[in-house]
């Protein structure tokens, strides 16, 4: 039997490529699993689902490498588990050396996938890490610039003081400060600290 498996890491990201490369190979969308959440790792609900009906001769498609997962020793892990423990074979259509299926279970043709598979595991894990890099290394840019990350600060209700006070001086409780504000606990407490 064959299986297809597509992910986007967001609900709002298009699988419409993807799943139109699975149509291709004569899947549909009975035979078609579809997630759309991170690749950080496995516990992904259609990818376990897929996991526990494929069996011993089905051939498992995907689009690429990364759509399977982001982390290179997860991705080595499950690939493994998949084609050696459940025997079943994998093609990534991205990456046609990608492909288990070999006549009379050629041993080149395995060993070769698993070559190609450690090598773009490797550069894709790569690239995330420097992305993070460049990522961590312009925000850093930008506190030294005294720019402002994250959501705008909201402005604080022009009674805050006013509450805080009576609140300190226990004339009201917190639930009143709160109610009076229409604040929630956590962001009185910040504002607490920092207007006394």
């Amino acid at each position: 039997m064959k299986y297809g498996y597509v992910r986007v890491s967001t609900k709002e990201q298009n699988i419409d490529r993807q799943l139109s490369c699975m149509y291709a190979q004569g899947l549909n969308d009975k035979t078609i699993f579809i997630d759309k959440q991170s690749g950080k790792d496995f516990e992904r609900d259609e990818y376990q689902k897929l996991k526990k009906i494929l069996k011993s001769g089905d051939l498992l498609i995907i689009k690429s490498i990364d759509r399977l997962g982001r982390n290179y020793d997860m991705i080595i892990d499950e690939w493994k588990d998949i084609v050696n423990r459940l025997n079943v074979d994998i093609v990534v259509l991205d990456m046609p050396l990608l492909d288990t299926r070999t006549e009379g279970k050629n041993l080149v043709g395995k060993f070769i996938s698993d070559i190609v598979l450690q090598i773009l595991s490797f550069v894709a894990e790569n690239e995330r890490e420097n992305i993070k890099k460049r990522q961590a290394e312009g925000i850093r840019i930008a506190k030294e610039k005294g720019k402002h990350l994250g959501r705008p600060k909201l402005p604080l209700p022009e009674n805050f003081n006013t509450i805080a006070d009576q609140y300190k001086k226990k004339e009201i409780t917190l639930t009143e400060a709160l109610l009076s504000l229409k604040m929630n606990r956590s962001t009185f407490y910040k504002n607490l600290s920092i207007s006394f």
